[in-house]
């Protein structure tokens, strides 16, 4: 919510939307708030199904707009392919809209429909037939949508077949090290690079926070098997989670309270409000490059063994304000473990349209 713009007119402004999302969005709602004229960020949600109740929709949205601080306004843009012809589609969703946020004194600056084959404002006098021609508003729009690149790398079933090799060699060694049961059910050598994998779990935040550096798109199979196998433990994925969000002093002290909490202790609230999108803000560049690591490594695990890591890469899509793509990652993992806790709590955000508190803070 951080991105300011001014924009000289509706055509300009409908020019600049897919540049501050970095994307074309399709089938959607994109809220813009702002202040004294000027945009402070951009929202996106899918827009309703035909049966839904379109003011407790607009109450949701204009909810969220609500949340940004300094907002007096907002443009609304609905994004369809049905026709502008013979009228602008979405007039009941905008209405919706326009009287909600008058009853929250917020100011509906613009309301504006861009369609398959003509765009236009609701609160123009006299719109014309077919809205105006797409070619004023599609300079350079970027060709992805809202859906694109959230499915996982592409690799060949040899990756595949080392990942879970690596797997039965690091908990051979960890059976060995630790006396920690085996999961596969079977027995496997013992490799060196197992052993050293296995020794390096001895301080986990320290390795959290080595994995950030590492190449993600050119992991071995013993790292892949090192954060999947990391990555499928909730306690250690919460570890995980917070410190990618912090540093790794924060990783340390989420270690050390998960130790307590499983000693009977309460689990510090300062620490759990990570998981729920609350605290400081998250330095961005660490949630991507955490998140690119968990993507390729979800890709090159077995299917059976992925639940953890594609439910790690909904958080952190979810985190980053890519609801689409969490949601999606999400799925992915209960379809693996249906029964997986973080991945049914993303869910839970996704369809409510529940986004990180600071998302709404500049």
């Amino acid at each position: 919510m951080s991105t300011i713009v001014a924009a000289a007119d509706a055509a300009h402004l409908l020019r600049l939307v897919p540049r501050l999302l970095d994307y074309t969005p399709t089938q959607s709602l994109v809220v813009i708030p702002l202040h004294s004229g000027r945009s402070l960020g951009v929202m996106r949600v899918d827009l309703p199904p035909d049966d839904a109740d379109l003011d407790a929709v607009a109450s949701t949205v204009v909810g969220l707009a609500c949340r940004v601080a300094g907002v007096e306004g907002f443009v609304a843009v609905v994004y369809t392919d049905e026709s502008a012809d013979p009228a602008l589609p979405g007039a009941d969703l905008i209405g919706a809209l326009r009287r909600t946020a008058r009853a929250c004194g917020l100011d509906v600056v613009d309301a504006l429909t861009v369609a398959a084959d003509g765009w236009g404002s609701h609160l123009e006098p006299t719109p014309p037939r077919g809205g105006h021609p797409l070619a004023l508003i599609e300079h350079r729009a970027p060709a992805s949508d809202q859906s694109s690149g959230a499915d996982l790398p592409l690799v060949d079933a040899a990756e595949v077949a080392g990942t879970a090799a690596a797997l039965a060699s690091l908990e051979s060694a960890l059976t060995v090290l630790c006396g920690i049961p085996s999961t596969l059910g079977a027995e496997a050598r013992v490799d060196p690079a197992a052993l050293q994998a296995a020794c390096a779990l001895d301080d986990l935040p320290a390795l959290y926070e080595e994995m950030l550096e590492w190449d993600a798109a050119a992991l071995d199979p013993m790292r892949v098997a090192v954060v999947g196998w990391c990555l499928s433990r909730p306690s250690l994925r919460d570890v995980a989670i917070v410190q990618w969000s912090g540093d790794q002093d924060r990783g340390d002290d989420a270690l050390d309270a998960q130790r307590r909490w499983e000693d009977g202790e309460e689990y510090p609230v300062d620490l759990a409000e990570v998981l729920w999108g609350e605290g400081p803000r998250p330095d961005p560049e660490r949630l991507l490059r955490a998140l690119e690591l968990v993507r390729q490594v979800a890709a090159r695990l077995p299917a059976d063994e992925r639940a953890g890591a594609c439910a790690t890469a909904g958080w952190l899509a979810w985190a980053l304000g890519r609801s689409t793509h969490a949601g999606r990652y999400a799925a992915a993992a209960l379809e693996v473990d249906p029964r997986l806790g973080l991945a049914e709590i993303l869910m839970s955000f996704v369809q409510s349209s529940h986004l990180p508190d600071w998302a709404f803070r500049r």
